[in-house]
Formats: C-alpha cells, sequence, structure tokens
C-alpha cells in the first residue's frame, strides 16, 4: 500500500501560472475585458481596441492612461501584484481589477507585450518602457519609443497550453463575445471614448457621451426619446438609466446592459428582477431592452466571488430583487400614450411601383371597411365598453373633408390626449385617431380592450374578491376526467377570481357564477383555457399559487380575453373615444395581456417620408 501512497508535492512555477491563467483566461473576450478594466482604471479617456482573427490571433489595447513608471511595469507581470488593493479587507473595493492576476495569466498563456509611459505628476518620464512575457517566462526591461500611456499586444492566445486553444470557437464568434465585453466596459463609463476595430471592420466608434446616449448607441436604438429614463432610490440604493418601452424587445438578454456600483456584471438576480418586471407587458420568449446602474453600499455586495467578476453576491438579495422589479414597475405603469411604443413605418414605399398592387384595383374594398362613426348593430352579439366620458357630437366625414382637417373645434377638448381623437373605424377592428401634433394613431381594439379588462380583474382580485355574477341557469360544461380534477384543485382560487364551480357527475362540471366585469362569455371556453394555464407548472401546488403573482396574472389574461370586445365588433365614436381615454388612464396599457402593442403612432415626420418628401 505504501508503493501506491501519493505523496503531496509543490507543483513548479510555471504549472501554477498556467492554471491561474485557465480561471481569469477562458477565451479573448477575457483578454479583453481585463485589459480594458486596467486602462479605465489607468485614468484613459480614450481605448482603442484591435482583434485579430476574433483576438485568437492578436489583441490590441492602446488608452492614453497615466502609465506605469520603469519599477512598477516590472512586476506588474508578477502574481498578485496590483496597484488598487487599498482595503485588504475586501470590502471598499472601487476600482474594476484588483487581484494582480490579469496580466501574468496573460502572459503564460500568450505572448504577451506591454509598452507603458508615465504621465502622473511630477513622475512624468521622457520615454517609454517595454518588457515581454512569453508562455510565463519574462524578458528584461527595455526603453523605447512611445506616446503616454499604455500599448499592449497579445498574441497567439494559448499557444503555450495547445490543447485549450483547440476549444475556442471560430474568430467569428470569439469576436463577437469580446465585442459584448467592449460594449458593456463602454456603457460603464460613457465619459470615455472607445473605438473597436475587428479583423480590418471598426465596430463601434464612441466618443465622450451622457448615459443616455451611450446606451442608444450601444443598445442600437435609432430613437433615442424611446428610451425612459429610470431614477429610483430605496434607503441606501439607487436605481438610475434607461429602460426600452415593452413594444422594444430582443430575442436574447444582449440588450441588456447592467452595472453595479460603476462596475459592469451579467448578475442572474438582476436578470430575473428584469424580467419579473416585464412579465406583464411583453410577450413570452422575448427579453425586455435596458441600460441599468444600480448603486449599493460597498460593504453589502461581495464582488470576489467570480474570477472575471461579471456575477455578485448580495447580502440581501430579496431587498435587491424588489427594488429592481417595483423601480421597473412603476415606471412602466403609464397609461397607453405616457409610455412611447414603437413607431411603426412602411419600407415598401421604396419599392419600384411596378411591384405595387394597384391602389384603385382595391380601393373599393378598403374604402368599404372603413366605418368613420358607425352605430351599434343590435344584431351583433357584443360587450358594451365601460364609458366615463361624454364626448361632444361628432362631426361628419364628409364635414371633416370640407372643411380640410379632421381636427375640429368642437372636438379641441378630447383632441389634447396622448391617444387623440377618434375619427373612424377600420376592418372592424382598428380605431384611427388624431393627434394634436397631427399624428396618426392605430389601436387594435380587442387588444387594448383586453389589457383594460385585465387591469380591473386583477384590481378587484387584489382588493378581496371578483365581482361575480349569478347565472339564472347554471352551465354545465363537460370535460375530461383530468380536467375536471384540476379545476377543482383551484376551486378556491377560481372563487376569488369570479367562478364558483362544483362537481356535477364524473366527467363534467357546474357553473354557478362568472366574473361580471367579463359579461356574456362561453363558460365552456373559459374553462378550458383555464386548465390549459392552471396546467402549465407542473410543480406549482394550490396552496403556493396565491403568492406566485405571474401564475394569477396569467390567468387573468385569459379571462380578459374572453372578455374583451372582439375584432370584427362595430363601435360607435363615443365608443372609441371612451376606449382611448381609459387607455391613458389605466396603467400598462401599452400593450395587451400577451405583451402584443396596443397603439402604434405615425408621426408627420413618418407620414412625409412614406411618401417622399423629406
Amino acid at each position: 500500500m505504501s508503493e501506491g501512497l501519493l505523496r503531496v508535492r509543490r507543483l513548479p512555477e510555471n504549472v501554477v501560472n498556467k492554471i491561474a491563467a485557465g480561471e481569469v483566461v477562458e477565451r479573448p473576450a477575457a483578454v479583453v475585458k481585463e485589459l480594458i478594466e486596467n486602462a479605465i482604471d489607468a485614468g484613459a479617456t480614450r481605448i482603442d481596441i484591435t482583434l485579430e482573427k476574433g483576438g485568437i490571433e492578436r489583441v490590441i489595447v492602446t488608452d492614453n492612461g497615466s502609465g506605469m513608471l520603469p519599477e512598477d511595469l516590472a512586476i506588474a507581470v508578477d502574481r498578485h501584484c496590483t496597484s488598487k488593493l487599498h482595503d485588504e479587507t475586501l470590502v471598499q473595493i472601487e476600482t474594476l481589477g484588483f487581484r494582480g492576476e490579469a496580466l501574468p495569466s496573460i502572459g503564460a498563456a500568450a505572448r504577451l507585450c506591454i509598452t507603458s509611459r508615465c504621465r502622473i505628476a511630477d513622475r512624468i518620464t521622457d520615454e517609454a518602457w517595454r518588457i515581454r512575457v512569453e508562455g510565463g517566462i519574462q524578458t528584461a526591461l527595455e526603453p523605447t519609443a512611445g506616446d503616454y500611456g499604455t500599448h499592449i499586444v497579445v498574441e497567439d492566445l494559448f499557444f503555450a497550453t495547445p490543447v485549450r486553444r483547440k476549444f475556442l470557437k471560430s474568430p467569428k464568434v470569439e469576436g463577437r463575445h469580446a465585442e459584448m465585453v467592449v460594449r458593456r466596459l463602454a456603457f460603464a463609463r460613457p465619459h470615455i471614448a472607445f473605438r473597436l476595430i475587428v479583423d480590418g471592420y471598426e465596430l463601434l466608434t464612441l466618443p465622450e457621451q451622457d448615459l443616455p446616449a451611450r446606451a442608444a448607441a450601444l443598445l442600437e436604438i435609432e430613437d433615442i426619446d424611446s428610451l425612459i429614463p429610470i431614477s429610483e432610490e430605496r434607503q441606501e440604493m439607487v436605481l438610475s438609466g434607461v429602460i426600452c418601452p415593452p413594444s422594444i424587445h430582443r430575442a436574447t438578454t444582449n440588450g441588456q446592459l447592467m452595472l453595479v456600483n460603476g462596475r459592469p456584471v451579467i448578475d442572474p438576480l438582476l436578470r430575473t428582477a428584469v424580467r419579473l418586471a416585464y412579465r406583464r407587458v411583453i410577450e413570452a420568449g422575448r427579453y425586455p431592452v435596458v441600460a441599468l446602474a444600480l448603486s449599493v453600499p460597498l460593504q453589502s455586495v461581495d464582488v470576489n466571488v467570480h474570477p472575471a467578476k461579471t456575477e455578485l453576491r448580495f447580502a440581501e438579495e430579496s431587498a435587491v430583487r424588489s427594488f429592481v422589479i417595483e423601480a421597473i414597475q412603476r415606471v412602466l405603469a403609464c397609461g397607453a400614450g405616457s409610455i412611447s411604443t414603437k413607431t411603426f413605418t412602411f419600407s415598401s414605399y421604396k419599392t419600384p411601383y411596378k411591384n405595387r398592387k394597384s391602389y384603385s384595383s382595391t380601393s373599393a374594398d378598403t374604402m368599404s371597411n372603413i366605418r368613420p362613426f358607425q352605430e351599434h348593430n343590435p344584431a351583433f352579439k357584443e360587450n358594451r365598453l365601460f364609458l366615463k366620458e361624454k364626448f361632444s357630437s361628432p362631426v361628419t366625414m364628409s364635414e371633416s373633408i370640407e372643411n380640410k382637417n379632421f381636427v375640429t373645434k368642437e372636438s379641441a377638448d378630447t383632441i389634447e390626449k396622448p391617444l387623440g381623437t377618434a375619427i373612424a373605424q377600420i376592418l372592424e377592428t382598428y380605431i384611427l385617431a388624431i393627434t394634436c401634433d397631427g399624428g396618426l394613431i392605430v389601436v387594435d381594439q380587442h387588444a387594448a380592450h383586453e389589457r383594460l379588462t385585465h387591469e380591473r380583474l386583477r384590481e378587484q382580485f387584489l382588493s378581496g374578491r371578483v365581482f361575480a355574477q349569478r347565472l339564472l341557469v347554471p352551465d354545465v360544461v363537460n370535460l375530461s376526467r383530468t380536467s375536471v380534477e384540476q379545476l377543482l384543485t383551484y376551486q378556491v382560487i377560481l372563487e376569488r377570481l369570479g367562478i364558483e364551480i362544483e362537481i356535477f357527475g364524473k366527467d363534467s362540471l357546474l357553473v354557478r357564477t362568472l366574473p361580471s366585469l367579463l359579461g356574456t362569455i362561453e363558460s365552456s371556453d373559459l374553462l378550458r383555457d383555464l386548465v390549459d394555464e392552471l396546467s402549465g407548472d407542473e410543480y406549482t401546488i394550490p396552496d403556493e399559487i396565491v403568492a406566485i403573482d405571474s401564475r394569477i396574472d396569467s390567468v387573468i389574461a385569459r379571462m380578459a380575453c374572453h372578455g374583451s370586445i372582439r375584432a370584427g365588433q362595430r363601435l360607435t365614436l363615443e365608443e372609441m373615444n371612451a376606449l382611448l381615454r381609459q387607455m391613458e388612464a389605466m396603467p400598462y396599457a401599452g400593450t395587451c395581456s400577451h405583451g402584443r402593442p396596443t397603439w402604434i403612432k405615425l408621426t408627420r415626420n413618418d407620414l412625409e417620408k412614406m411618401f417622399g418628401r423629406r
């Protein structure tokens, strides 16, 4: 047994360096991150980054920061040497990098060359100095020519560990990862100018900017006015930055930039908080677009839990999560028109005329579907809107054309509204309205009313009980045995939502009440949809559903869809205007319960572009 005993031994220094390098340098993006952080901590106001083959072949980072003295440069490539750590308790950490492992780790994994010239007050050097490290082997310090600041070249990443090099992705993929790193760091320091060149192509050129302008540039938001500023404070926590309206979203989380105490992070807790804050107003499977900066006391967050320091550990996670969720929801909880929605523009106006459909061939059909002020037709089975305002008698379409203006003096009291005044109904589905600035509003009547119904049901549910209407003759709904058991499991919750059911035979339920807000609906359709919703999460148990706000909200959304006015339903002018006014006053009215936009706007500029006037 003694022959097989494994003895403890000290690893050689070069092996130790390679292992340490693996913790810090995972791919070219990690090299870019460490070098840019050093440049930022050196006080640079301009940083240039150049990548070749996605950074696998070469990474060049040049800054105009303070630079290093020769004696500092000589030990900067040694492990655990840093100029940034002043608090050895690891609590008051204000710089981005502080472990003193980045440069030696890069030198152990690649060919590293650093040229630096110091310009610190009273320590300005007449010449630059250079040091090289290749596979952990250092060369002697030597004088050279160079500007003030630091110029670093990293070549042949992982040449010293070929096995790791095989696991790198293609240059294009590695380049994208490096680009995202640059974008996050550029957001963290908008007062610094950045330039990124990848394989000869200039991907980013960012001058010194304020935070909203930098966020719009990095998130590729063309209309900076569509960004919604956020500034919330609770105790010692401060959340600032900008967020996009629910109508602007992405397929991945790449559209989310987050800072904690000025440090770029990819933190699961914050991403979850953002997702939960938007869940009522965004489509499933899509991700919000935000640029947020969270400030918390330094002692309440541990930034040293991950080698790359992109994930944090908060002392009070629940407090941070609830603060971020409530702050974003407070900004989003505005009526339609208060938060801009995605402007709809036609791209087809640039199409050659020969490829366009003839207007004359469709104009008659189109005009027949426009109903300026359609009176109520009793033949339609429909739910009437809850009218809260009285409106002056509208002018007719012929009078509007005669006056060469859809807006009359009589309607001036209602035109001073974000969603304007209704002028027509198209396809018995969309409401057209004119705003005071000449913009054209198009409203999806079903989506809009669905949100209104949703919010009223939710308000009633949170207040204690939804108002229920007892059916004169209870409905008998035939379902599968599994569906019956599923609904009976949530019987108490359904009663709180205004739906009173009881078992009626083996495969049937008796429906005695329905929410009065839904009007006349089919009990069978509603119950079948609720079965689908309630069975969507197999891990949820009945006692927990009250505490799971997202599940309750999903059930209410299903109910709201059944109780809303439909596409193809005629509305009077009074009803259309009532719907617009209620949308302006109702929280989250910019999107329906499923995250689709309820309204779009065509501004005067949009119309002029469409018709080639600008």
